[in-house]
């Protein structure tokens, strides 16, 4: 049996929804008898979907990070380690973003004083710094 992917579980959940709805429908409009037997009908077939979601959705892989496991069994809300997580990232990217910035910034100042002190490599300066994303100025 293949492995279980999201969209079949996509697919069993639509559904599940869909069960569900047509038995509220049901209830709302009730006629007696006969609605009372569609409803049992719907109510069967709202097992199965859950039978064979609960199925499906068990053979997708899954993995927690142990961090967030062991900051669970602390008792803590995974949401503010999400949090937490969003944020340290964000400062990690702010870090490196200055610090490409600043490398950039070498990068032309370097390439500036090596045109001017040897201006027969000038060709092959250009090359490089347009390749790394610059320009040379001047």
């Amino acid at each position: 049996m293949a492995p279980a992917t999201l969209p079949d579980v996509e697919e069993h959940l639509k559904k599940l929804v869909q069960s569900l709805y047509n038995l509220i429908v049901q209830s709302y409009d009730h006629q007696g008898a006969a609605s009372q037997d569609a409803m049992k009908r719907e109510i069967t077939s709202l097992i199965t979907h859950l039978q064979s979601l609960s199925t499906t959705a068990a053979g997708l892989p899954t993995t927690i990070p142990p961090e967030v496991i062991q900051y669970i069994e602390q008792g803590r809300n995974p949401d503010i380690y999400t949090r937490e997580f969003v944020e340290l990232v964000q400062k990690w990217n702010q870090k490196i973003g200055g610090k490409c910035e600043a490398m950039a910034l070498f990068r032309d100042v370097l390439a500036r004083e090596i045109v001017s002190a040897m201006p027969e490599v000038r060709g092959e300066v250009e090359r490089v710094v347009r390749a790394t994303g610059g320009k040379i100025e001047g």
